[in-house]
């Protein structure tokens, strides 16, 4: 623990995550998933099981927190949970059947949701600063778009929609993760 405290460059890491607002925090978040969910994608291709694994639960446990995290009693919350939901379904039955078809599902959406997090942010920045990209945004990201109330049906190929009706097609029920 002292070498972590004493090396510059975990001061570093922490000291940008720490600055970081809620909706760069969650974009961060999302492309962690996607990092995760592409070595397990390569070890799943290698046969290299413990490993995909790993991976694969790290991305799931990604997906658990940006669940519990949402404020249910806000605006697009309930969808952003059905995503989530179906994400996570995906993940293990990637992991638990090694299927690659279930896991380019997860990949899809968590890629979308990325890429709407950093049209938000980017949006935000725009809203704030004018052209001028100076400063991180304030906007708490997952929690501001929930907080708004508005669906974000504005994005193209909104991944709430695109979640809601795979998820429907499914047949698939919600898990309850909130204990």
């Amino acid at each position: 623990m002292t070498m972590a405290v004493n090396n510059p460059y975990a001061k570093y890491q922490q000291s940008s995550i720490e600055t970081k607002s809620p909706g760069e925090l969650t974009l961060m978040l999302y492309e962690g998933c996607l990092k995760f969910i592409r070595l397990g994608k390569e070890a799943m291709a290698e046969k290299k099981y413990d490993v995909k694994n790993t991976n694969l639960q790290k991305a799931q446990k990604i997906i658990r927190e940006l669940m519990v995290t949402l404020d249910m009693d806000a605006g697009v919350s309930e969808e952003m949970l059905t995503m989530y939901d179906f994400i996570h379904a995906k993940l293990v039955e990637s992991n638990m059947n090694n299927s690659v078809e279930a896991l380019g599902e997860a990949e899809k959406f968590v890629t979308q949701f990325r890429d709407t997090w950093k049209d938000v942010i980017k949006e935000d920045r725009k809203n704030r600063f004018g052209s001028r990209e100076t400063s991180a945004p304030q906007a708490s990201g997952q929690a501001s778009a929930a907080q708004s109330g508005e669906k974000p049906a504005a994005v193209p190929n909104n991944p709430y929609t695109q979640a809601k009706q795979a998820s429907a097609a499914a047949g698939s029920g919600r898990t309850n993760f909130r204990g």
